[in-house]
């Protein structure tokens, strides 16, 4: 899948530099692909742990295809998602959730990178060359995640 992203970068020998030398690289969002980044209590709420291996068990249980890429530093998890995607009235129910389009950069991880140690790692791989998450089951993974923590609340 790198070669994918490849195609969404000016200088493909840096990006290969870049994945490693330090296992991510930059990419411009809005033209490939965009990123829904979401808070991983919300993400954890969801998958009702915070165990990462059992997360990624179940995104890639509950998405039916898409890849998923989490930030161990920030504790966010970037969903990758068609570029015409638009998220303004999701971000405003769920704080810190935000889609991020054209005027955004993103460090993506090198392909490879399928565990949780590092900055980040891929806990959905992309399975084929633009397989991008369906904004509809975000939309009902940010429902389920609040909707958990309230049950857990009371």
């Amino acid at each position: 899948m790198s070669h994918w992203f490849l195609a969404a970068a000016d200088d493909g020998a840096a990006v290969r530099d870049q994945w490693t030398k330090v296992g991510a690289a930059l990419f411009e969002c809005g033209g490939l692909f965009s990123a829904l980044r979401i808070p991983a209590d919300l993400v954890e709420a969801a998958a009702g742990t915070d165990d990462l291996d059992m997360v990624g068990a179940f995104l890639r249980t509950f998405l039916t295809g898409g890849a998923v890429f989490v930030d161990l530093h920030s504790r966010n998890f970037y969903a990758l998602v068609p570029p015409s995607t638009a998220w303004t009235r999701t971000g405003r129910r769920h704080p810190g959730v935000e889609c991020l389009g054209r005027d955004h950069y993103l460090g993506i991880p090198e392909m490879k990178r399928t565990e949780p140690r590092g900055r980040s790692y891929w806990c959905v791989p992309m399975d084929a060359p633009g397989d991008l998450c369906y904004p509809d089951e975000l939309e009902e993974l940010l429902r389920l995640g609040p909707a958990r923590i309230g049950e857990n609340a009371g």
